[in-house]
């Protein structure tokens, strides 16, 4: 219509004044300068040239994990379903799109809709997709054409209880106590009271009863055990038993921890704060050093970290002055002057003693350390208090107190005689407590510091695992160890195979960790230059029990498709155009128009 009214008004422009030629010629031209603008305009906008007819939906089917879990019961009435669809190819879902084989088990470790949106988009029709409703990403099927529609397949209600986390150090020193924190949770119908076992390899190291858990309820469990075992890498697993369990794999889970007969690092803190607790986390998970922690509590009383088991002073300064690397926080000065305590490189952490407001991080001077300090979002980090201006060789963090001009260095060192760091700030734990870029900000500030102070302890490994819980089909990351090289050849062989698969990391400058494909469920022997590691894949996430997030209905927000032919998509319809173009020129010029 609108290609109608536009050719009819330029008609009229051209042709409806009175004068020469005469009306039946200025008539008959007019209707071809009509026709010819109305067809322009067609192919302009597309203008339909055809009926639209209905196009068929695509029909995608869930193949992830989830389908099977507990039992087949769901996939065979999703295969039912999309049978009777009748569709002509029939897709399967869940990390990709691929074609559906009735044959074929539901293997994907995950269930994403947005691989189904892609495909429908790219086939330009509406789409029916059958699942279970655990989609990790349900909202984006909002995309879809309308039409759409979602058919939820309900599972029975069942008993299950899977180990969901399990919160554990990277390393420890052997006899040391390891504090494990578990997550328990349960599917529909809850979980019935059981057992937890933890186990260091094949040692076991305990058992803990737990109640009954409320249908989709969680369940932390806080746990001690001792580190027995001989030193390096070693699986430390969970398994949880209980009455009426529906589905056997997810009821254990695993990670390594690296174990060190004498500890790397030594932490004395005498006003024990946040910023203690969160430092000895850095140097446990993201260093891997194995850590002994000393906190006192009171004058003349302390308690080892973790256990809170008393020491004595006595000890305490004998472990200090032993350390390969110490860490004093709080008053520096307790085991006298601090160069003097130990002969090892040596962090002195001195929170300010009066409150002088907030200040905030704003430079990162060039430094040892500016490679690990580069990349924190400075405008984005909280406050934190700062004490007298640190003195040292060099600064690598200045902090300024509200608007004022004025920089304070609140983080310097110096390389001789030894490696000797100073922090006189204190409030970073507000960086991690946040989380997000704030927490990586905090892991990077304090891993960059103890990473340069046990820069001749360092891991010389070529790369490193860098996940402390990594599950079947997630990305593995890994970290870049001391090595110069940038590229790393990694060897990974499943205990119990008999080939090994060879892997090619290729650190770019300035990148501490990259990422690799995902992995099979199992435990992983790692070969790379100058060492070895462990490396425990889990059971996939779709085995977990979790709560449907979608419900049967119509899906998708987009404009219809339909079969219908535009102008544009018909060659006759440009050749019809220029001939009513020729024809109202060749009657202009008889008429004596130019």
């Amino acid at each position: 219509m609108l290609a109608i009214a536009t050719g009819v008004a330029v008609a009229l422009v051209q042709y409806g004044r009175a004068g020469a030629p005469a009306m039946g010629r200025r008539i008959g031209l007019g209707a071809l300068r009509s026709l010819a603008i109305t067809g322009a305009m067609a192919l302009v906008l597309n203008a339909p040239t055809s009926r639209g007819a209905a196009v068929p939906p695509a029909v995608f089917l869930d193949a992830s994990r989830s389908m099977a879990r507990g039992d087949s019961a769901v996939w065979r009435a999703a295969w039912d379903s999309v049978v009777s669809f009748g569709a002509d190819t029939i897709w399967a879902f869940g990390d990709s799109v691929h074609v559906a084989r009735r044959s074929a088990r539901p293997t994907a470790h995950a269930s994403h809709a947005r691989p189904v949106v892609e495909r429908a988009m790219a086939l330009g029709r509406p789409a029916i997709v059958v699942t279970d409703g655990e989609l990790q990403d349900s909202s984006a099927l909002e995309a879809l054409v309308s039409g759409s529609r979602v058919v939820v397949l309900a599972r029975a209600p069942q008993r299950d209880i899977a180990v969901i986390s399990l919160d554990a150090p990277r390393a420890a020193v052997q006899g040391d106590s390891l504090a494990l924190r578990i997550t328990l949770g349960a599917a529909a119908l809850g979980a019935a009271s059981g057992t937890l076992t933890v186990r260091l390899d094949d040692q076991l190291l305990g058992r803990w009863p737990f109640d009954s858990v409320s249908p989709w309820g969680e369940r932390q469990l806080d746990v001690r055990v001792r580190a027995a075992g001989t030193q390096g890498a070693a699986v430390l697993s969970v398994a949880v038993s209980s009455r009426g369990d529906a589905e056997p794999g997810n009821d254990t889970l695993a990670v390594a921890v690296e174990l060190s007969r004498a500890a790397s690092a030594v932490f004395v803190s005498t006003s024990p704060d946040q910023d203690a607790r969160f430092s000895i986390a850095v140097l446990r998970g993201a260093l891997s050093l194995p850590t002994r922690g000393y906190l006192r509590v009171a004058p003349g009383r302390w308690r080892h970290e973790g256990t809170l088991s008393s020491v004595t002073e006595v000890e305490v300064r004998q472990a200090v002055k032993e350390a390969p690397v110490a860490i004093i926080h709080g008053d520096t000065g307790i085991f006298g002057p601090p160069r003097q305590a130990t002969a090892g490189p040596l962090a002195l952490i001195v929170p300010p003693e009066v409150d002088e407001g907030e200040w905030y991080v704003v430079a990162m001077p060039p430094s040892p350390l500016s490679a690990a300090l580069a990349s924190l979002p400075l405008d984005s980090l909280p406050p934190i208090a700062a004490g007298p201006a640190a003195q040292g060789d060099w600064v690598a963090v200045e902090a300024r107190r509200g608007r004022e001009e004025t920089r304070r260095a609140v983080v310097t060192g110096r390389d001789t005689p030894r490696r000797v760091a100073v922090i006189t700030g204190a409030g970073f734990w507000r960086w991690r407590f946040r989380g997000g870029a704030g927490a990586d900000a905090y892991a990077a500030l304090w891993g960059g510091i103890f990473d340069w102070l046990a820069a001749e302890r360092a891991d010389k490994r070529g790369a490193v695992p860098d996940e402390r819980l990594v599950r079947a089909g997630d990305q593995v990351r890994w970290r870049r160890g001391s090595s110069s090289n940038s590229v790393v050849t990694t060897v990974l062989r499943r205990r119990g195979a008999t080939s090994a698969d060879t892997l090619v990391l290729r650190f770019a400058p300035g990148i501490a960790s990259i990422e690799s494909p995902g992995l099979a469920a199992g435990t992983y022997d790692v070969s790379v230059p100058n060492g070895r590691a462990t490396l425990v894949v889990n059971p996939s996430v779709e085995l977990l029990p979790a709560r449907p997030q979608l419900e049967s209905g119509s899906a998708g927000r987009r404009s219809p498709v339909d079969a219908g032919h535009g102008a544009r998509s018909s060659g006759w319809f440009y050749a019809l155009v220029i001939a009513l173009l020729c024809l109202e020129w060749f009657g202009r010029r008889r008429a004596g128009l130019r």
